[in-house]
C-alpha cells in the first residue's frame, strides 16, 4: 500500500467514527483507539505535506492565527424576522399570508416550526461539495468569513454526504450546548480565568477568534435550518421540511428539530409544547420560527424591505429579570477556590425564585461593575447556574461603593494567595481551612461520586462541627461514634443504622467514582472514567505520572501536571493508605455483567417514576447496552415516561421504538433482582 493510500484509508477511517460518534452517537472504538488513528494521520501529513486534503479530519484540530477576519457577501441576503409574541399576534401572521393570497380566512395553510436557537447564525458555502467559505451574518449583506474557525466544529462536514453540484449554501445557528458551557466555564474558574457571561456570547465569541485553536477548545456545535443562495441547475425539494430533510441526509447531524403543522392552530400547540420544554433543552433557545411549508408559496409571498413575508419569529418570554444586589458575599470551594457570590433580593426568573447568583470571580466583578445597592440583570437558563448579567447604571445609588477582594480566607483567616497566569484568589490552607475540608467531603459522599445516601451537605457541616469528620477517611471512622449519633436530633438507631450501611456500601463503588470523589483538580467525571479505563485499579492510579496521563484522550497538560502533583504530595498518599486501611476498595473493572442489551442504545425521557435516570442508564450499561442523550437513526429504544417531549417526538418521526417503564423492565432477563435501590445488586 503506498503513502497516499494509506492516508486516503485513515481519513476514510476517521470520518466513519466520527460520524458513529457525533451523528449516531453509537461509538464501535474507545477514545484511545480513535486517537491513535487520528495521530497515525497527523504524523503522516506531517511527514508528507502533499498528502493533506482540504477535508482531511486532521484541519479540525485549529491552526496558527489568522491576521484578521476579511468580510465577504451572501449570496442570497441573511434576511431579519418580525416577531410574534402570544396567540393573538400568531393568528394575525396567519391572516396577513391568508389576505396576501387571496385565501378565506377558514382556509388552513400548512407550516413548519423550527426551534429558534440563542447563537451565532452563520452560513456556508460549498463548492461540488466541498465546504470552500464559511460567513458570519454581519448586517445581513456582509459578513465576516471565519471558514477557519468553522472546520473545528465536529457538526459541520467538510464534505457533504450527497451529491449538490455547483456552488451552495447551508445556514445555520453556532451554539454552545448548556452542558458544555458548565463544563468549559468550569474548568476555566478552576485554573482562574474569566467565565464566560452566557452560552451565546460564549459561541459568538469563539467564532470570532482570529486563532482557530481556541475556537475548537470551546466544542461549539452547530444546528443547520436551511439553504440560502443555491447555484442554478440545483434542484431542492418543494417544502421547506424536505429542504431540512435533504441538509440531514448532506451530513448534519444536528440538522434543526422541526414540526410540519397543518394549520395555524396546530402551530399554537407546538409553542406551548416547545414552551414547556424550554428548561430541559441542552441548548438555549429564544423562541420558534414558523415557516410557510411550500415553497411555492414562499416565493409568492416574497419579502418586505426587512425580511420575509411567509415567517415569523414567535419569541418566548424573558429569562432576565431586574432585582437589587443586597451583598458580595464569598464562599471557598474545594480546591480553596475564593468565589464571590451575590445575595439578591429574591426574583422569579427561569422557572424558579432566585436569591444568590455567581459571580466567578473578582476580576469579573471588576469587569461587570457591580456593586451592592446596584439593581441587576438576572439570568438563567434551563440547567445553567444562575448568574449576575450587569448592572442598571441610571438606576445606581449615589452610596454604592466598587467590591474589593479579600485579603484573607473568610473562614480560616489565611492569607490569600494569586498564582500566576491565573485571576482567581486561593487559599493555600488546605488541610486546616474548614470550608475546603466540608466542601471536599460533600463532594465525595455526593451522588456522582462515592453515593453515600444519609451524608449530605446538612450533615457533614453538623459532624465536622462536633469533630467526629476531619477528612475523606474520617467518613470511615464515623461507626466509631455509632452511639453518640443514634443520640443526636433526628437520628435515632434506624437512621444511624441506614448511614453506616450506606458507608460501608460506599467502600466497594467502581474505581472511577472513588477518583472523581477525591477531588483533584481539574478531574470531572469523564476524565475520572476515562483513568479508571487505561489502569484498572487504584494501585496502578496511584502509579500514574505525567507521561502516562498525557496520552489519555481529554487530558491535557495542565491536568496531567496537575494530578500529577496531586499524586506526589505525601499526604495525599497518606490518606489513601489510611482509606485502603479502612477497607475502602474500589471495583477494578466496570465490564457488563451481562450482553443481553450488547449493541443496542437507549435513550431515556420524560419523568421515570420507578427509578433514577441515572440508575437506568448506568443498568443499560451492565447488561452491554449503551444509553445516549438524543435521539437519532440509530437509537434503538426510547422509554418515556410523563412529560416527554422533543425525544419522544424525534422518536416518532424516525420510526424508533418507544417503552414504557414497565416494558423496558420486562426486556430484562428473569434472573436479574433490581433489589430496594434500583442498579446496586443485580444478579
Amino acid at each position: 500500500m503506498d503513502l497516499a493510500e494509506q492516508a486516503a484509508r485513515l481519513r476514510e477511517k476517521i470520518d466513519y467514527h466520527n460520524r458513529l460518534y457525533y451523528q449516531n452517537e453509537a461509538p464501535e472504538i474507545s477514545d484511545t483507539e480513535f486517537d491513535k488513528l487520528f495521530r497515525a494521520l497527523v504524523e503522516l501529513e506531517e511527514a508528507h505535506p502533499e498528502l493533506r486534503t482540504p477535508d482531511s479530519p486532521t484541519q479540525r484540530v485549529g491552526a496558527p492565527p489568522v491576521e484578521g477576519l476579511e468580510q465577504a457577501k451572501h449570496g442570497m441576503p441573511m434576511l431579519s424576522l418580525d416577531n410574534a409574541f402570544g396567540e393573538e399576534e400568531l393568528i394575525a401572521f396567519d391572516e396577513r399570508i391568508k389576505r396576501f393570497l387571496g385565501l378565506p380566512l377558514e382556509d388552513p395553510i400548512e407550516y413548519q416550526v423550527e426551534m429558534k436557537y440563542d447563537g451565532l447564525s452563520l452560513s456556508l458555502t460549498y463548492e461540488n461539495g466541498e465546504l470552500v467559505q464559511a460567513v458570519t451574518r454581519g448586517d445581513g449583506t456582509t459578513g465576516e468569513i471565519v471558514t477557519h474557525n468553522a472546520i473545528t466544529i465536529d457538526d459541520i462536514p467538510l464534505k457533504l454526504a450527497i451529491d449538490l453540484p455547483g456552488r451552495v449554501e447551508i445556514r445555520g445557528e453556532v451554539v454552545m450546548l448548556k452542558h458544555v458551557f458548565e463544563a468549559v466555564n468550569k474548568k476555566r474558574v478552576d485554573r482562574g480565568d474569566q467565565a464566560f457571561v452566557n452560552p451565546r456570547n460564549a459561541a459568538s465569541g469563539g467564532m470570532r477568534q482570529l486563532d482557530s485553536r481556541l475556537t475548537r477548545e470551546r466544542r461549539l456545535s452547530f444546528f443547520a435550518y436551511g439553504f440560502g443562495a443555491v447555484e442554478a441547475g440545483v434542484s431542492l425539494p418543494g417544502s421547506q421540511s424536505g429542504q431540512l430533510d435533504m441538509i440531514r441526509q448532506s451530513g448534519f447531524s444536528r440538522a434543526s428539530q422541526t414540526w410540519v403543522c397543518a394549520s395555524i392552530a396546530e402551530v399554537v400547540k407546538v409553542t406551548e409544547q416547545v414552551l414547556a420544554q424550554r428548561a430541559s433543552l441542552d441548548y438555549g433557545i429564544d423562541g420558534v420560527v414558523v415557516k410557510v411549508n411550500e415553497v411555492a408559496r414562499q416565493r409568492e409571498l416574497g419579502n418586505t424591505a426587512r425580511g420575509p413575508r411567509w415567517a415569523t419569529a414567535y419569541k418566548f418570554p424573558s429569562e432576565q429579570a431586574f432585582t437589587i444586589l443586597k451583598d458580595v458575599g464569598c464562599q471557598v470551594g474545594r480546591t480553596g477556590v475564593v468565589t464571590p457570590v451575590a445575595e439578591l433580593e429574591p426574583v422569579f426568573v427561569g422557572g424558579v425564585t432566585i436569591s444568590r447568583a455567581t459571580l466567578h470571580n473578582y476580576e469579573e466583578v471588576k469587569k461587570k461593575d457591580v456593586r451592592p445597592g446596584d439593581t441587576v440583570i438576572v439570568q438563567r437558563a434551563g440547567d445553567v447556574i444562575p448568574e449576575v448579567v450587569g448592572p442598571v447604571l441610571d438606576k445606581r445609588p449615589n452610596s454604592a461603593q466598587p467590591v474589593e477582594p479579600p485579603t484573607h480566607c473568610p473562614v480560616c483567616n489565611t492569607e490569600l494567595v494569586k498564582e500566576e497566569g491565573f485571576v482567581a484568589w486561593r487559599c493555600p490552607n488546605k488541610k486546616g481551612c474548614e470550608a475546603q475540608i466540608a466542601t471536599q467531603l460533600i463532594h465525595f459522599a455526593s451522588r456522582n461520586a462515592m453515593d453515600i445516601d444519609g451524608l449530605g451537605e446538612k450533615q457533614i457541616l453538623r459532624y465536622l462541627e462536633l469533630g467526629w469528620l476531619t477528612d475523606l477517611p474520617s467518613v470511615y471512622r464515623l461507626k466509631d461514634h455509632e452511639d453518640d449519633l443514634m443520640n443526636l436530633d433526628r437520628m435515632g438507631e434506624q437512621s444511624t443504622k441506614n448511614l453506616l450501611a450506606a458507608i460501608e456500601e460506599s467502600k466497594t463503588r467502581p474505581l472511577d467514582k472513588l477518583i472523581f470523589g477525591l477531588g483533584i483538580r481539574f478531574v470531572g467525571e469523564r476524565t475520572a472514567r476515562d483513568m479508571a479505563r487505561e489502569f484498572g485499579s487504584l494501585a496502578e492510579f496511584r502509579r500514574a505520572h505525567y507521561d502516562q496521563l498525557i496520552e489519555i484522550a481529554d487530558i491535557g497538560p495542565t491536568t496531567a501536571g496537575e494530578i500529577e502533583a496531586w499524586m506526589e504530595d505525601p499526604a495525599n498518599q497518606e490518606m489513601l493508605d489510611e482509606m485502603i486501611a479502612l477497607g475502602v476498595a474500589p471495583v477494578e473493572s466496570a465490564a457488563p455483567v451481562s450482553d443481553v442489551f450488547a449493541g443496542k442504545t437507549f435513550v431515556f425521557t420524560g419523568k421515570l417514576e420507578k427509578f433514577a435516570r441515572e440508575k437506568a442508564e448506568e443498568l443499560v450499561g451492565m447488561m452491554g447496552g449503551k444509553a445516549a442523550g438524543s435521539v437519532s437513526k440509530k437509537t434503538d429504544f426510547v422509554v418515556a415516561g410523563p412529560g416527554a417531549g422533543s425525544k419522544l417526538a424525534k422518536a416518532e418521526q424516525l420510526g424508533v421504538p418507544v417503552l414504557t417503564e414497565d416494558e423496558f423492565l420486562e426486556m430484562l432477563p428473569p434472573d436479574v433482582s433490581l433489589g430496594e435501590e434500583f442498579g446496586q445488586t443485580l444478579f
